[in-house]
């Protein structure tokens, strides 16, 4: 297995893996209508491009015998620190995940701080975080137009400071 850094010409297949991978999971989680909402803002050709080359999202392409099996997608943050907008992988194949998710570390030698945000109810996807060493940083609902609100768990691995507990 590789992880190879996608380019421009990968726009297409990222499409049609984000649009594969969505419906084939978050019916369950959020409305389709706001799959195919999301699908638009955020996977056209438009907003990969801008995301790629405006926004600093470096979008990796996990492969194995040539075929990719999902993307993801990391943007630096600052001195070790980095984000991590997308993980999503087309493959049901145990462990690929875990394996991904060590070739993406890899990429990143100065990682020491990695943030996501994840569903609250993506409970395969939480969990698996949680596998891989995030922990929960905080709770955030966000508007997202078209009055969608994402209701997140902001997750962190490495060595970022937890924010302290009124607890």
């Amino acid at each position: 297995m590789i992880l190879r850094r996608a380019n421009e010409a990968d726009i297409p297949l990222i499409r049609q893996l984000a649009d594969k991978v969505w419906w084939e999971h978050y019916p369950s989680i959020i409305s389709e209508a706001q799959i195919a909402y999301m699908l638009e803002l955020m996977y056209s050709e438009q907003a990969l491009l801008r995301q790629m080359q405006e926004e600093g999202q470096e979008i990796w392409l996990p492969e194995k015998d040539g075929q990719a099996l999902g993307f993801l997608a990391v943007s630096k943050k600052g001195d070790g620190e980095y984000f991590l907008h997308k993980f999503y992988l087309d493959t049901r194949e145990k462990g690929h995940g875990t394996i991904i998710f060590e070739l993406l570390l890899a990429r990143y030698p100065d990682l020491r701080t990695l943030r996501l945000r994840v569903n609250r109810r993506n409970f395969k996807s939480v969990n698996f975080y949680f596998k891989t060493g995030f922990r929960i940083e905080f709770c955030i609902d966000t508007p997202f137009g078209e009055g969608y609100v994402m209701d997140d768990f902001q997750m962190i691995f490495g060595q970022g400071k937890l924010p302290e507990t009124t607890i």
